[in-house]
C-alpha cells in the first residue's frame, strides 16, 4: 500500500498538470477540424420564393429539403460523438495519468471542442452560402419566382437549452466511455501503477549438506574395518 502511494507520488505535479493541459487543448483543437468537416458534408436547404396573385411574398422548401434542418445538426452530433469516443480511448491509454483529473480535462476539452466546431462550421457555411433573408430576395419577371439556397444550421434551434445540450453532448459521451473503461478495469489504481510481483525465493544449495552426509558415511565405514 505504501509502496503504491510512493509510486503514484513519483509522478511530478508539473508533469501531471502538463499532461492534463495537453489532453484538454488537444481535444479542443480538433474542434476546428470537426467544424470544417461538418461544413463540407452538411447539406444545404433549397427553397423557392414567389409572389402570389394577391401580391403577397411567400416561400417554401423544395421537396424534402426541410428535413435538412434536422439532418445537419445530427451530423454535427455524430461527428462530436466520434471525437468523444476516440478522445476518451486515447486518454485512457495514458496510464500514468488515469483518474478524475483526466476526466475533468476531457470534459472541458470536449465542451470547448464542440463550441469551436459549431463556430467554425457556422462561419464556413455562412461564407459559402451567405445570409439569406427571404424578404430581401429580388423577384423579377412574370411569374415572380426565385430559387435560393439556405445555409444548414448547426443547432436544432437557437433556444438556450438546445444549444447547451449540443455543446455538452461530447463531454457527456467522453465521460461515459471513460467511466466504462474504468469500471472494466479490475485494479483499484486503474492500471496506472506497475504490478508488484513477489520475488521468487532462491532454493538453498543442497550440495554442501550432501557432502557432509557422504563424509560421515565414509568415516563410519573406515572405523568398522579390522585393525
Amino acid at each position: 500500500m505504501n509502496q503504491h502511494v510512493g509510486q503514484q507520488d513519483s509522478v511530478p505535479r508539473p508533469a501531471r498538470l502538463r499532461a492534463i493541459a495537453i489532453a484538454a487543448l488537444g481535444v479542443a483543437a480538433t474542434g476546428v477540424v470537426i467544424g470544417g468537416l461538418w461544413a463540407w458534408i452538411a447539406p444545404p436547404i433549397r427553397a423557392v420564393v414567389a409572389i402570389t396573385r394577391a401580391g403577397e411574398r411567400v416561400h417554401d422548401y423544395l421537396g424534402t429539403e426541410s428535413e435538412h434542418f434536422f439532418d445537419a445538426p445530427c451530423l454535427m452530433l455524430g461527428l462530436l460523438t466520434v471525437l468523444a469516443v476516440v478522445g476518451a480511448v486515447l486518454a485512457w491509454q495514458w496510464r500514468a495519468h488515469r483518474g478524475p483529473a483526466m476526466v475533468v480535462a476531457l470534459s472541458v476539452g470536449m465542451a470547448v471542442a464542440a463550441a469551436v466546431a459549431a463556430g467554425t462550421g457556422t462561419l464556413l457555411v455562412r461564407l459559402g452560402y451567405g445570409a439569406l433573408n427571404f424578404d430581401a430576395v429580388p423577384l423579377k419577371g412574370s411569374p415572380s419566382v426565385a430559387y435560393v439556397t439556405q445555409a444548414p444550421p448547426v443547432f436544432f434551434s437557437h433556444g438556450p437549452l438546445q444549444v447547451a445540450l449540443t455543446l455538452m453532448w461530447a463531454a457527456g459521451i467522453a465521460t461515459l466511455v471513460y467511466a466504462v473503461l474504468a469500471a472494466a478495469d479490475a485494479r483499484d489504481d486503474l492500471g496506472g501503477l506497475p504490478v508488484d510481483r513477489p520475488s521468487q525465493a532462491v532454493p538453498e544449495a543442497e550440495a554442501p549438506e550432501a557432502a557432509v552426509s557422504s563424509g560421515l558415511t565414509g568415516d563410519g565405514a573406515g572405523s568398522s574395518c579390522p585393525g
